[in-house]
């Protein structure tokens, strides 16, 4: 952090020692104030303790080029923390946080001269925060499923283990994406998935009917709009199932264009961008008026019946739609050309329109930027028109024919942009 201060006025060698004392100077007083959240003594030392510590690592580091005195001080330290921590053992008031504390106050001294300014700010801010979020972590800790960390790490090896690992050669000669394409894809819908699963199971719990149609978006706006359908002529009448379902069709259009821009087609994200944002936007104000209808008082949406996004069936099942609608896609081209793409594009936004978007953009089809985007919003399109089947036939009330209305309004302006924009 010398860089902060003017060599020619403050000596670098005075700069780092000042820094280096703050510091460690700092970490102490956020220990003393962890320790009065128990009102129990859980450790050794004071701010003090911890000050000169960081300022002991700091001289030793600098005496040896070699570092061989700053590492029998560490040996040292250890050990007498090693003794220290065995006697406190025996006691109930015993804990490894000030032990460890006290060895990562000791290694400020190299962080702060071998690293850049902003990586030591970050190691310290990092203890900071590890030691004045105790509650938040501890209650983290205790509604975190045992079976999350088991499923996060099959996520980090199918992203860090087995993508790397697969081959990026075409499926087959009638397939024209790769190995490593339908991976990767499955990845990108997994994590925005993944995110909305773990929002809806552990920060909102108890939500209603507009946090499902938000969250749920992001996840699956067919299922979403299903559930809250259903909820609806189980509920008394209310405007939020109105508002709900829109509400998930617009996060639809926000999702699209992730995973169009997370997958690297800037171009094509960004001609998707001017008609999905006037989508989006036009949806919100629909809901902001279906607000300024009355209704009965607000329901609880309970939970949404999701799969996880990370098992294996639903890897599998995404995977295959991946490869079929590619195929699929590339013999349609072949032989019908764009016309035959707008009616496969129209076809599979019925059914699940993310492997068939990505399948889109992975593969190498002989087809314009311009006529991918209508099969995005075809596809889009079409998609709303089955979710507005959905609420009529499932919701049966007024309210939920609200959101068909709006839905079917959708799908023309989608079908009317292509046709009058881009065809």
């Amino acid at each position: 952090m010398a860089d902060i201060f003017d060599p020619t006025i403050f000596p670098p060698l005075l700069t780092q020692f000042v820094i280096t004392a703050v510091l460690s100077f700092i970490i102490g007083l956020e220990l003393h104030s962890y320790r009065r959240i128990g009102e129990q003594d859980l450790g050794f030392g004071t701010t003090r303790t911890f000050t000169l510590i960081g300022m002991l690592g700091f001289v030793l580091y600098m005496i040896d080029d070699r570092l061989w005195i700053y590492m029998c001080g560490l040996i040292s330290l250890v050990v007498l923390l090693g003794i220290y921590y065995y006697r406190r053992s025996s006691t109930q008031l015993y804990s490894l946080i000030s032990p460890l504390l006290g060895l990562l106050t000791y290694l400020i001294a190299p962080v702060l001269i071998r690293f850049p300014d902003w990586f030591a700010v970050l190691y310290v801010v990092t203890i900071l925060l590890m030691l004045g979020g105790k509650p938040e972590i501890r209650r983290f800790s205790d509604a975190v499923h045992s079976t999350e960390m088991i499923i996060f790490t099959k996520f980090l090896i199918m992203a860090g283990v087995v993508l790397p690992l697969l081959p990026d050669r075409q499926i087959a000669v009638f397939i024209t994406v790769t190995y490593y394409q339908v991976w990767a894809a499955l990845l990108v819908v997994s994590s925005l998935s993944y995110l909305s699963y773990l929002a809806q199971t552990y920060l909102f719990k108890e939500k209603g009917l507009l946090l499902t149609g938000l969250l749920g978006g992001l996840y699956s706006s067919t299922a979403t709009t299903i559930v809250l359908a259903r909820r609806a002529k189980q509920a008394p009448p209310t405007s939020q199932v109105t508002q709900a379902i829109i509400l998930a069709t617009a996060m639809m259009y926000l999702r699209l264009l992730l995973l169009v821009f997370f997958v690297g087609y800037i171009d094509e994200a960004q001609r998707l961008l001017l008609p999905f944002l006037l989508f989006f936007a036009a949806s919100l104000l629909a809901v902001w008026f279906a607000s300024r209808i009355p209704h009965a008082a607000e329901i609880e949406a309970g939970n949404l019946p999701l799969s996880h996004p990370l098992e294996f069936k639903t890897a599998l099942i995404f995977s295959g739609l991946f490869v079929i609608f590619s195929a699929l896609t590339s013999m349609v081209v072949a032989q019908y050309g764009s016309e035959g793409l707008q009616l496969l594009s129209f076809v599979v936004g019925l059914t699940d329109i993310d492997p068939f978007v990505l399948s889109l953009l992975g593969g190498t089809f002989q087809i314009s930027e311009t006529q991918l985007v209508a099969a995005i919003i075809i596809a889009s399109g079409s998609n709303n028109l089955v979710k507005a089947g959905y609420a009529l036939v499932l919701g049966r009330n007024r309210f939920s024919l609200a959101a068909a209305g709006w839905l079917v309004l959708l799908f023309a302006v989608s079908m009317i942009y292509v046709f009058y924009f881009l065809g």
